[in-house]
């Protein structure tokens, strides 16, 4: 066969891969066979249903309840047998037998400061649910977009795995029949191994996300699935102000803070009323077996009554009063502090977003139709025997390096944006309550 024909035969073969390869990149593509896909709606129910930290929380709300139920409760009466004055040698002419009853009467409201802090620890409880939660519901769509990023990641891979092999097949042919050199055939041939290692990497960060997602939602077994889902799917931009208001005003964490300011204020006020003693009534009925020369017999049937309280002479509880001043202090500079640690994690955050959101536009508008059109040209002056075959290869590779960059910009996108929407709560399988030190808030990407 003439060369012009093997070449033009093998650009023919070569484009027809190429442009099935390109059909194939859509987002979310999915072929014949597989099976049931899963929606970030599904996996969320999942997730609110199994993930542990969940059960856990609601445990510690019902702790708290129980709390809270128990320090109000009035304490028991004391009730008891009492003998007196029992005699060896005549016990049934001298002895007192008395039944008896006991009860502390509390005073100034105790009971109900102390109802009252335990209320405030269940609201913290309540606030500590909410934050889990949305840390569990975060966490399961921060994964999601990453495990389908690394879905389309895969498909990108494996398309550009066909277009290599196609390439290698192409430069093969057209060494044989003296059309192209042997750099240009090693050049093929080396950018089909780097495209498969390239392959192999794509699937292995897909199958740790998919451990990962399985994890968050509490079903390690979760058979794996495509996602459905457009990481291209309009996302309405935030107003940084709005979203400071929102956060400051809803935060859980802030909630949280809140309640125990009225937490400590609650501990100062029962610290104020414990010096107020509480009495103590005592009293029974009983009978005297000692002879009574007036009566004429034994004393017989009597009773008796006492009163009495705890003098507040030198304990007047004044470190227990200091110490809930001061915690008070302590706990209203807690809501301050987290405030301003709200702002700085949000600025962090949407500095990052506003970044992703201006490389997502550059890529839709300019990077991805320029990086397009190069790879077409070069195509087509090959076509025309008018570029050497390495030409379209480098197009080919930065054409789908640029689409890979899309794809893991688009990604961090909408990670910022969700990660703003949920109060910059993450880590949904830390303890409810645990404090995350999430780095990717708290510091800025590198450069």
């Amino acid at each position: 066969m003439h060369p012009k024909r093997i070449v033009s035969h093998v650009v023919t073969v070569s484009l027809g891969l190429v442009f099935t390869a390109q059909a194939r990149i859509g987002m979310g593509a999915q072929t014949e066979g597989q099976p049931q896909s899963w929606t970030l709606e599904e996996l969320e129910r999942i997730a609110l249903s199994h993930n542990p930290t969940l059960a856990q929380a609601d445990a510690a709300i019902r702790a708290a309840a129980g709390l809270t139920l128990q320090a109000g409760l009035y304490p028991n009466p004391i009730m008891g047998y009492m003998a007196e004055e029992l005699s060896l040698r005549a016990a049934s002419k001298t002895s007192e037998h008395l039944f008896f009853m006991e009860q502390a009467i509390v005073t100034a409201g105790k009971l109900k400061h102390s109802r009252s802090i335990f209320a405030q620890e269940q609201l913290q409880e309540e606030a500590n649910k909410e934050a889990q939660t949305l840390r569990v519901v975060n966490g399961v769509r921060l994964l999601y977009f990453e495990a389908l990023g690394a879905q389309q990641m895969v498909e990108l891979r494996r398309s550009l795995v066909e277009i290599a092999r196609g390439a290698d097949t192409t430069s093969q042919q057209l060494f044989n029949v003296g059309a192209a050199d042997r750099p240009d055939l090693l050049e093929a041939q080396i950018e089909r191994h780097q495209s498969e290692v390239d392959l192999m990497e794509a699937e292995n960060d897909l199958d740790r996300v998919w451990r990962m997602l399985a994890a968050m939602v509490g079903n390690p077994s979760l058979e794996r699935a495509p996602l459905e889902g457009d990481l291209e799917a309009e996302i309405p931009k935030l107003d940084p102000d709005s979203v400071l208001v929102t956060l400051l005003q809803e935060s859980p964490e802030i909630k949280r803070a809140e309640a125990g300011v009225e937490r400590a204020r609650g501990v100062l006020r029962r610290a104020k009323a414990e010096p107020v003693p509480d009495a103590l009534l005592r009293g029974g009925v009983g009978y005297n077996l000692e002879r009574s020369e007036f009566l004429g017999g034994s004393v017989g049937p009597e009773a008796f009554i006492e009163v009495g309280f705890r003098v507040p002479l030198f304990n007047r509880n004044q470190g227990n009063i200091a110490a809930a001043q001061a915690e008070i202090r302590r706990a209203e500079q807690e809501v301050t502090r987290l405030e301003l640690e709200l702002r700085s994690r949000l600025a962090v955050v949407y500095d990052r977003y506003l970044d992703s959101l201006g490389l997502v536009e550059r890529y839709q508008t300019e990077v991805l139709p320029k990086a397009q059109e190069a790879y077409d040209l070069y195509l087509a002056r090959f076509r025309e025997m008018g570029a050497a075959y390495p030409q379209v290869l480098i197009a080919q590779r930065t054409l789908f390096q640029v689409r890979a960059q899309y794809v893991e910009t688009l990604v961090e996108l909408r990670q910022d944006d969700l990660l703003i929407r949920g109060m910059l709560l993450a880590g949904g399988l830390e303890p409810p309550g645990m404090r995350v030190s999430n780095r990717e808030m708290t510091a800025p990407p590198a450069q």
